[in-house]
């Protein structure tokens, strides 16, 4: 029962790991947003240009796990 509770969760192709990097950039924009008003002046620009950076990283880890479990499969 709980793996099939769990495949709700596992990202199998490149649409679906597309629309995970589209949430995470939409969050990480938000939180940027945030920033700015939180931290006015440098603090905040740093602070909101560190967002992207995060997605970036996630997004080649997500693509790249499904691409390995294509090569796999």
């Amino acid at each position: 029962m709980f793996q099939r509770f769990a495949r709700l969760f596992t990202i199998k192709t490149k649409f679906e790991a597309f629309m995970v990097i589209f949430g995470l950039a939409n969050g990480a924009a938000d939180r940027g947003t945030h920033y700015l008003v939180q931290y006015p002046g440098w603090l905040g620009w740093f602070m909101f240009c560190l967002c992207p950076i995060a997605v970036f990283m996630a997004a080649t880890r997500i693509l790249d796990s499904v691409e390995r479990a294509r090569q796999d499969a």
